[in-house]
């Protein structure tokens, strides 16, 4: 009997095991697409030393770490490609490919933790009111106020803010629902100022979609509609916007991204007074621990204060 085809085995473990996580996990799809990287170059690395996905033994999986760390991979690349093969491996000794996991008790480099870039306030208060007046055009104001008040009112992910149904915030809500990570939904506060904004930038929204259906053009379900092929404002121009908005505020454009302001919404929350708990349900973090970085951005004795005297924070 031939042997398998190590090519044709790794090709349908990873497409099983992809399959399975999205069904099951619901696995953002960027993130599908990193580990079927990972796992294709972990696969190929064997496949030149005879071995495939079902053969390959603890020590397959050590050198194959080494090798990525004599690529000179970066720390957290050289994690998530563990944390791939450690997955793949569980998932195929559930399924019984496989009586072990010889990545189970390996561990990693770890992420080097770094701080969250952030801005002061002042400085976000002078990026919304360079918003207000950077188009030529009235209805682009409108929209980009709309767009950088919510977002540094909610935090959202940009992702999340562009794709934002325009069904979310019919009616002035005070909240509004939120679809992110993994398909997990979420309800999220609405200052005033955001709400004021997004009720004057619905009247031209709504004006424009009027028209365009008038001309036979479908229209569109999301808050701020765009020509991309998803319908929506794309990420890749709101990143623009955001530069151009930060020069006209004079302010760095190397110190301003959306994920930037994301944690500003987050960082002031935090020296306000909001526990990490809030915070975490807020952004939607999974893990407590992903929002606690936020304190290390804090005086010293903010730090104390979140980490030792809050009931619900854990102590470090």
């Amino acid at each position: 009997m031939a042997a398998p085809d190590p090519k044709a085995e790794a090709s349908r473990w990873i497409s099983t095991y992809l399959e399975a996580s999205a069904a099951e996990q619901g696995t953002a799809r960027n993130t599908q697409l990193a580990y079927g990287r990972d796992l294709l170059d972990f696969a190929d690395w064997l496949a030149r030393r005879g071995k495939g996905f079902a053969s390959a033994d603890r020590l397959a999986v050590e050198n194959y770490l080494v090798h990525c760390d004599a690529q000179g991979l970066s720390r957290a690349t050289r994690a998530r490609r563990l944390s791939s093969i450690r997955q793949l491996y569980r998932f195929a000794f559930e399924e019984g490919w496989r009586q072990d996991n010889p990545a189970q008790r390996l561990t990693g480099p770890g992420r080097a933790q770094s701080l969250p870039k952030t801005l002061s306030e002042t400085e976000v208060t002078r990026l919304i009111e360079a918003a207000r007046t950077r188009a030529r055009n009235p209805v682009d104001r409108l929209r980009d106020t709309a767009l950088f008040e919510l977002l540094y009112a909610t935090g959202l992910r940009v992702s999340e803010l562009v794709g934002l149904p325009v069904s979310a915030v019919r009616g002035d809500p005070r909240m509004v629902l939120v679809r992110g990570k993994g398909d997990k939904e979420r309800m999220v506060p609405l200052s005033t100022p955001a709400r004021a904004a997004l009720v004057a930038w619905l009247v031209p929204r709504d004006a424009g979609e009027e028209a365009g259906r008038k001309q036979g053009r479908p229209a569109s379900r999301f808050l701020f509609p765009g020509d991309g092929k998803d319908g929506h404002l794309t990420r890749q121009y709101f990143h623009g916007l955001v530069k151009d908005v930060a020069v006209l505020a004079g302010i760095s454009p190397s110190r301003v991204t959306p994920h930037v302001l994301r944690h500003a919404f987050a960082t002031h929350l935090l020296a306000h007074g909001a526990d990490l708990r809030v915070i975490q349900t807020l952004l939607g973090h999974a893990d407590l621990a992903t929002t606690e970085i936020y304190t290390h951005v804090l005086d010293d004795h903010l730090k104390e204060l979140v980490l030792t005297k809050h009931p619900l924070a854990r102590k470090r």
